[in-house]
């Protein structure tokens, strides 16, 4: 596998050797401090092109990087919405390498970079042929900080865990799995990912990033708080399911009166308690039954 020096020094040798690119930066995690450094972090690569088509036409400048697994490009997948984008200012290309390396590389012309460089405070430049890229602060990751909660935010996360439960449990009732597992996901795991990345957030004094989805959650959550948190995910098998339920309204509780306790917000405990018993007697339902109470 080409090691961190090797694949910036042929990025960066490619763009010289191009007269179409005439400039280069970089993003993501490689440019942020905080970051720790490992063999999947991608090359999040922006050259500043002349123009794009030559680029999308004809794709063999792509094999002066190695030899292809898998090549994807995003702008391209519409997914069936028939969205008009004009691939003549900016076109992203997705490169995974057989030695393991990832390559996210977009063009872009002029003046696409100067309406975009720098809004992300983790721009790094690399190369620049013209004097096209703007002096910037050194990479840092602060917009990406845990941001405090309004009120409104709070109070919306902690109505809409509660209320998007009933909605699971029917769902397992009705023995109706996809949609059990999308809504528990989609609306239960969301208010508790909020609530967890506030939590973090206060004992971090909001000066912290938790990356993409969470995934730094368990270098922040105290080891009792992580145990709990992975037990809210469960397999297909619905007792295990109700089980992770109400781990899940244990750690959200937990965690929401913490956060409500720090901000003066008030934690909706009638709601809480009203639909932790809820939940309770839908388990308890029969398949057969006829009516609810």
């Amino acid at each position: 596998m080409r090691n961190e020096q090797e694949m910036m020094d042929l990025i960066i040798n490619f763009a010289k050797a191009d007269e179409r690119i005439r400039a280069v930066y970089m993003n993501g995690s490689r440019t942020n401090p905080n970051v720790p450094k490992d063999i999947f972090q991608d090359y999040d690569i922006v050259y500043v092109v002349t123009e794009t088509a030559s680029f999308i036409e004809d794709k063999t400048w792509i094999n002066e990087f190695g030899s292809l697994i898998m090549m994807q490009e995003p702008d391209k997948n519409d997914f069936g919405r028939e969205i008009d984008f004009d691939f003549t200012k900016s076109y992203g290309f997705l490169l995974l390498f057989t030695d393991g390396n990832r390559i996210d590389l977009r063009i872009q012309t002029k003046e696409v970079m100067y309406e975009q460089y720098g809004k992300d405070k983790l721009a790094l430049p690399l190369m620049d042929k013209d004097n096209l890229l703007r002096a910037i602060p050194c990479p840092t990751d602060i917009d990406y900080h845990v941001k405090k909660p309004s009120k409104g935010e709070y109070d919306s996360y902690a109505n809409n865990f509660w209320w998007c439960l009933q909605n699971v449990a029917k769902a397992i009732w009705r023995d109706e799995l996809p949609y059990a597992k999308l809504m528990f996901e989609y609306t239960t795991r969301d208010s508790l990912d909020k609530m967890v990345t506030w939590w973090i957030g206060i004992q971090q004094d909001f000066q912290v990033s938790l990356g993409n989805l969470g995934k730094y959650f368990k270098e922040y959550l105290p080891e009792s708080y992580w145990k709990m948190y992975k037990e809210t995910y469960s397999n297909s098998d619905y007792t295990n399911m109700w089980e992770s339920i109400f781990i899940t309204c244990d750690l959200f509780r937990i965690l929401s009166q913490d956060v409500a306790v720090h901000f003066k917000f008030t934690y909706p405990i009638d709601d809480n308690k009203n639909m932790t018993k809820y939940l309770k007697d839908v388990r308890n339902l029969p398949s057969y039954a006829t009516r609810i109470y």
